[in-house]
């Protein structure tokens, strides 16, 4: 099984081949797509799409393509989230926001091109059965669609300035934030010709939750230069957060029991070592 570093490399190489290089229709808006995508990003989320895919057996150039889709419609919600008309970001990843580095209307045009190629790759996966790759693209839409990220993205908005109840908190966030997180776990599902692994659907779910939870956390407690985007932004703009409802303790507290719950799941699952296990202690670790 490869580790986390080798599939950290592929992924960067698999990202940029996917991405186009150059146009003559449309040079700027290519542009700001890879801007968006490449640089310092973790890529965390086709990392747990290659993770799962290979923990259960697949071949990691089969889960390349998949977890490429997944980092573009990350990337593509990420250019939506920092617009003037949503959150209104200066910073992403310690550097100018995409709108910022371009323009608004190349920024927009950009995320939607993004989620255009997300499910261009997933429908011609290599390696994969027609099957497969539908069922796929069915979870993905799923996952970031009025139900899930975008469903989520709307509720924030409509709560900002608003004190939301620690259960409409939850899922606000397991749906903007952790629903792609899910469904990068059920992709390595997929891949792996699985209909479903016992434990491996709750590990996605409480990672996601903890995954938004710590980014809480650190906008309180992290700085501008850290976070690489403007720290205190939640408090300033009025957002309904883990610590504003139940304290900096309680966040944490809520932090370690949801990475014990998602290794819980991997035990579930058989899998009590490994990159999955590592994935869940870095997401963890960014607030320690």
């Amino acid at each position: 099984m490869p580790g986390l570093s080798e599939m950290q490399t592929a992924i960067d190489s698999a990202l940029n081949d996917h991405l186009p290089g150059s146009s003559e229709l449309a040079p700027r808006l290519v542009e700001a797509m890879r801007y968006a995508v490449l640089g310092s990003g973790k890529h965390i989320r086709p990392l747990l799409t290659c993770a799962t895919a290979t923990s259960l057996g697949a071949s990691l150039d089969h889960a390349l393509t998949p977890g490429c889709a997944v980092e573009f419609l990350h990337a593509y919600s990420l250019i939506h989230d920092d617009l003037p008309s949503m959150d209104d970001d200066d910073l992403r990843r310690g550097r100018p926001s995409c709108h910022r580095a371009f323009d608004e209307a190349t920024a927009i045009l950009a995320g939607d091109a993004l989620q255009a190629l997300a499910f261009e790759c997933v429908i011609g996966a290599p390696g994969l059965s027609a099957e497969t790759r539908i069922e796929m693209a069915g979870a993905l839409a799923r996952s970031v669609g009025h139900a899930g990220m975008v469903g989520g993205q709307a509720l924030d908005i409509a709560a900002t300035g608003a004190n939301l109840e620690l259960d409409q908190l939850r899922s606000m966030h397991a749906a903007k934030t952790g629903a792609l997180i899910s469904v990068s776990v059920r992709l390595g599902v997929l891949i792996a010709g699985e209909a479903a692994v016992p434990g491996l659907d709750a590990f996605g779910e409480h990672l996601g939750l903890a995954f938004q939870v710590v980014d809480d956390l650190l906008d309180v407690t992290g700085s501008t230069e850290s976070l690489g985007k403007a720290a205190g932004a939640d408090r300033v703009r009025g957002k309904s957060t883990f610590p504003a409802l139940v304290g900096l303790e309680g966040a944490r507290h809520t932090i370690k029991a949801l990475h014990a719950d998602a290794l819980s799941s991997l035990a579930e699952a058989g899998i009590h070592s490994g990159p999955l296990v590592d994935i869940a202690a870095w997401i963890i670790a960014r607030e320690t």
